[in-house]
């Protein structure tokens, strides 16, 4: 029986043929690609939701993923323990992400980080206004007591002047310094002597700083004429901003007139003498090579060198002269001696223990004149040098001493 199929009316002979060995041998359609799927999404629109469910199946994954190391790590062994128990209660507990059937839901949620109030506020603290008090220790220096407050040394040392005098060596334990906010000048008031001007003048302030500041408790309606102001005898007056000044207590003398010293004590010589000069070079004026007290510090009236020692070691002259001073001081440096090299230049040796060389004595360089002390006002044993010029010019030892 034939079994071939009858061609349509149509369709010729030799076309049905060739079709069906065309179909026969077709090639099978290629699989789709993740980018052409991709591209199908996006033009359908669906390429946003696509990628907020992907990523709420990766959250999903991850937390999954964790769960599973935590047990199998971390909890093994520990099954239906208490632990584990407070462990998936606080998985359970933990948020998840909003549904990405509303996409917007997950700008709009409520999710948030809670912060507890805090009442408490740090303010910065004031600069401080007012002067205080401060009672010196052992160990204490100007500079020390200065730099512990955030002050310069001479604003303290221009705030004790009716204590310290001039010289920031008369510190000592014991004694009640006053304490300025900034820079400023306690003047101990001179009744019937000291004027508003005068005193605003040198100290290079004003009236009205002086008159308002409120540690002064002056008043303006009762203070009178400025010239004789109402103020009383021997008050401590702050002047604000001022700039203090110092006396000088070793005047300007010379083996030419050493008599110009005797105000400063019984050490004084009295007749004009001559001698040795110097050879203008300075060596080292005792045995040890260090400090133990001051250094050179003009802003504080300390014009030498505090060199440091034992009660009893040397000390040399450091240049050829002739004595114009050997004995007590009265303002604070003790036994004295002053050296006079004839070429300009002096040497001041202060708070030896002895003096070996007296007045109109020649001296020559290397040659011992004294032993070294703490007489006078002196914190500990020391040898006070200076080098000064005949015309009273004071220079840092420091630049021309040989050590």
């Amino acid at each position: 029986m034939d079994t071939t199929p009858s061609p349509r009316p149509d369709e010729k002979p030799e076309e049905g043929i060739a079709a069906q060995q065309n179909l026969e041998t077709a090639p099978e359609k290629a699989p789709v690609s993740a980018s052409q799927i991709w591209n199908r999404l996006l033009r359908l629109g669906l390429g946003e939701t696509a990628l907020r469910t992907g990523m709420v199946v990766a959250t999903e994954l991850l937390v999954l993923l964790v769960v599973w190391v935590m047990s199998a790590y971390f909890l093994k062994g520990k099954k239906n323990t208490p632990q584990m128990t407070e462990t998936a209660k606080t998985i359970a507990a933990m948020p998840t992400l909003p549904s990405m059937q509303n996409p917007q839901a997950f700008l709009s949620s409520d999710f948030s980080i809670n912060r507890a109030a805090d009442y408490h506020t740090n303010l910065p603290a004031k600069p401080r206004e007012d002067i205080i008090e401060y009672t010196v220790e052992k160990g204490d220096t100007v500079f020390g007591i200065a730099e512990k407050f955030g002050l310069q040394p001479e604003w303290v040392l221009w705030c004790n002047k009716h204590i310290l005098g001039d010289n920031p060596a008369f510190i000592k334990p014991g004694l009640v310094l006053l304490i300025p906010p900034f820079q400023g000048v306690v003047h101990q008031w001179v009744a019937g002597v000291d004027g508003l001007n005068g005193v605003a003048k040198g100290t290079s302030s004003n009236v009205d700083d002086i008159l308002d500041w409120p540690w002064n408790n002056l008043n303006r309606d009762t203070i009178g004429d400025y010239a004789m102001p109402n103020i009383p005898d021997g008050k401590l007056v702050f002047i604000p901003h001022g700039t203090g000044q110092y006396t000088d207590w070793l005047p300007v003398f010379s083996r030419d007139n050493p008599a110009a010293a005797q105000i400063m004590g019984p050490g004084y010589c009295g007749q004009v003498y001559d001698g040795p000069i110097g050879n203008g070079t300075f060596i080292w004026p005792t045995t040890e090579t260090w400090l133990s007290g001051y250094d050179w510090s003009p802003s504080t009236n300390h014009f030498g060198i505090d060199i440091a020692g034992d009660i009893g070691n040397i000390i040399y002259a450091v240049d050829d002269g002739v004595i114009v001073y050997s004995g007590w001081n009265n303002y604070g440096y003790g036994n004295l001696i002053v050296v006079d090299h004839g070429n300009g230049w002096q040497s001041v040796y202060a708070h030896l223990d002895q003096v070996i060389k007296g007045c109109g004595d020649y001296v020559f360089q290397g040659e011992q004149i004294g032993m070294l002390g703490t007489t006078g006002n002196s914190s500990g044993p020391h040898l006070h040098f200076e080098l000064r010029t005949s015309d009273g010019q004071k220079v840092n030892p420091w630049n021309f001493l040989i050590y």
